[in-house]
């Protein structure tokens, strides 16, 4: 069977070119150069006609995957269920070689099978990506492979995977939340996250305080005009050399209660300060900075005051 294919001769710059799937060749109509040849074909070979027949007749397993130790690629000794369908002697053989395959496994196969299952449990708890999941995998994986888990917790060790794949991938999750998700100090998660990234070559841009401001503004329940305003907000901080030695997470907040105040959407700085994860000393400090070499004095000096039930904003 021959079809047409839009390509450019050499020979003739000719556009009429014929694909030969029998013969695996390209040749030119005009000319007849063949053009390639020895061409693999990698469509299925055989015919299907309903969904039961495409599931049946193919051959290929789910996607290589970093979550799994084996990376997907791994064979089971059977299935639990399967030890009611034999018999005494046949069971005792089942149960020796389920147990002689986990033997043989290596010391990284099994380490990386309890790791990748408290990874998956971390994960979870803070509702991270796919992708994330993914990149944390790969890099514990190779932390491992380096023998940079020795003499480190393995919990550690994961939940400074975890912090570079979300600063990698531009997911915001500060150190308090890893510590919350995974138990282990965030000093500690600071130091191993620092020591694998450094080990592995691996690099990572500086947090941007614009990526906190959607997860903040949802949590307060603000609306999108003050988000924007907010965005407005730290773009002119950032381009004022504002943001440079302060930390992403307090100046999002201060600017966030800013456009909040700005917006009439009067929100306390014990709230903001609550959601950020950081003390109302902080915001109160980035705020009256924003305010001083922003020149939003005026702006804010209207909404600023005591509400109804006595809150200071």
């Amino acid at each position: 069977m021959a079809i047409s294919y839009v390509k450019k001769c050499p020979e003739c710059d000719g556009i009429n070119l014929i694909v030969d799937k029998e013969r695996g060749e390209v040749h030119c109509k005009d000319c007849g150069l063949v053009i390639e040849e020895k061409m693999v074909d990698f469509g299925q070979e055989w015919r299907e006609f309903d969904h039961e027949q495409s599931t049946s007749r193919r051959r290929t397993g789910g996607p290589m995957t970093y979550t799994k130790y084996d990376r997907g690629l791994g064979t089971d000794v059977g299935k639990k269920s399967d030890i009611y369908q034999l018999g005494g002697k046949e069971r005792n053989r089942f149960f020796r070689l389920r147990k002689w395959q986990y033997r043989i496994s290596t010391a990284i196969e099994r380490n990386l099978k309890l790791a990748l299952a408290e990874l998956k449990r971390v994960s979870s708890y803070l509702k991270l990506p796919k992708a994330v999941e993914e990149e944390s995998a790969r890099i514990y994986t190779l932390a491992v492979q380096r023998g940079l888990v020795r003499g480190r917790s393995m919990e550690s060790v994961v939940a400074g995977a975890l912090y570079a794949a979300c600063r990698r991938h531009e997911v915001p999750r500060t150190l308090d939340e890893l510590s919350e998700a995974s138990g282990i100090d965030k000093k500690e998660i600071g130091r191993t996250y620092r020591f694998v990234t450094r080990e592995l070559g691996i690099r990572i841009l500086p947090s941007n305080p614009v990526d906190y401001l959607a997860r903040f503004a949802s949590a307060l329940k603000l609306n999108a005009e003050t988000q924007t305003r907010a965005v407005e907000i730290l773009e002119k901080a950032q381009n004022s050399e504002l943001t440079s030695g302060r930390g992403p997470t307090g100046i999002a907040a201060a600017s966030l209660y800013v456009a909040a105040l700005m917006n009439n959407e009067k929100r306390t700085q014990r709230e903001v300060a609550d959601v950020a994860g950081v003390t109302e000393v902080t915001i109160r400090n980035r705020y009256k900075e924003l305010l001083k070499k922003l020149k939003l004095d005026e702006k804010v000096k209207k909404k600023v005051g005591r509400g109804q039930n006595g809150k200071k904003y």
